[in-house]
């Protein structure tokens, strides 16, 4: 008996998620039709590649050594069948396009229709995921593309990543609080702003701008979406930071109030990144171009 390609993937989701039924997810089958390939796996190799463990999944050590030479050989299978369809100038399946989750649900409205009429021969698997994830995803082959708001990391495989547009941030608070036009970062009261919980660029972010004491301890509730979080501004349970492409779909509620910030204020770039040793190269920045032109109409119209 072989081991197949979807095993080595099965194998690599269940590692990088530490959980059977969060790789299934990532890797669109079922708990059950996963755990069976990993048994089958584990069966060839003649041991275990995963502890199971009441708190999760861990690598036993030879885990970890077939999980590294998995990676690896999915990532050739990946350059051979890029290499092959490189011929055809577009590849014969769905391109898999990855998004951080304080974008997608703003920047997909958008783009995926612009993405349909302007290049109607290409299909797209989209994906939402924290930064991090997206990353692993490109670099083990798993992803074709991410729309990350951090820069690529330069470990790794090399990787290619493409300026989009800048994404400034703004304050906002419950609509009956008092706040001066433009706000201060340097004033919020730090135990009043409202962060996503940990593994979210964007908290990251509104961490370092605001100069908040980074340890999860410290604070008492981070939330899951930004949606989650306008909500409780709403209610006067605090302030936060919100990405201007957010504001269209999150500052509608009229007891949220939009407050500018004073100059520098903060933001961050959004960019599309992808792996240098692809033969689609030329392809993808046709699709960043059309991202950011998209969002560059869409935001005059909204002007």
């Amino acid at each position: 008996m072989t081991i197949s390609i979807k095993q080595m993937r099965y194998a690599v989701a269940v590692a990088r998620s530490g959980h059977f039924g969060r790789a299934a997810e990532a890797c669109s089958v079922s708990q059950p039709a996963l755990s069976q390939q990993i048994l089958a796996l584990e069966a060839v190799c003649g041991t275990q590649l995963f502890d199971r463990l009441k708190s999760g999944i861990r690598l036993t050590p030879f885990g970890r050594e077939f999980v590294d030479l998995a990676q690896a050989t999915i990532r050739s299978a990946e350059s051979l069948e890029a290499f092959a369809l490189a011929r055809q100038g577009k590849p014969d399946r769905a391109l898999r396009f990855g998004l951080i989750s304080t974008v997608a649900p703003y920047l997909l409205p958008e783009i995926y229709p612009a993405l349909s009429r302007d290049l109607p021969d290409l299909t797209f698997t989209l994906s939402e995921n924290r930064t991090e994830a997206l990353v692993a995803g490109l670099i083990d082959g798993s992803l074709d593309l991410a729309l990350i708001g951090t820069d690529a990391p330069e470990h790794g495989p090399r990787l290619v990543s493409r300026p989009l547009f800048d994404d400034p941030f703004v304050l906002a608070t419950s609509s009956g609080e008092p706040a001066g036009e433009p706000v201060s970062l340097a004033s919020l009261a730090p135990e009043r702003v409202l962060l996503l919980d940990e593994g979210h660029c964007f908290r990251d972010q509104t961490i370092a701008a605001c100069r908040l004491d980074s340890d999860p301890g410290a604070r008492t509730f981070a939330a899951t979406s930004l949606s989650t979080i306008v909500e409780l501004v709403a209610n006067g349970q605090g302030v936060t930071l919100l990405p201007q492409i957010a504001l269209r779909k999150e500052a509608t509620n009229p007891r949220i109030a939009i407050h500018r910030l004073v100059s520098p204020g903060a933001g961050r770039l959004l960019s599309l990144v992808w792996r240098e040793a692809t033969p689609f190269g030329a392809m993808f920045e046709k699709i960043a171009e059309v991202i950011q032109g998209t969002w560059h109409q869409a935001s005059i119209v909204s002007e």
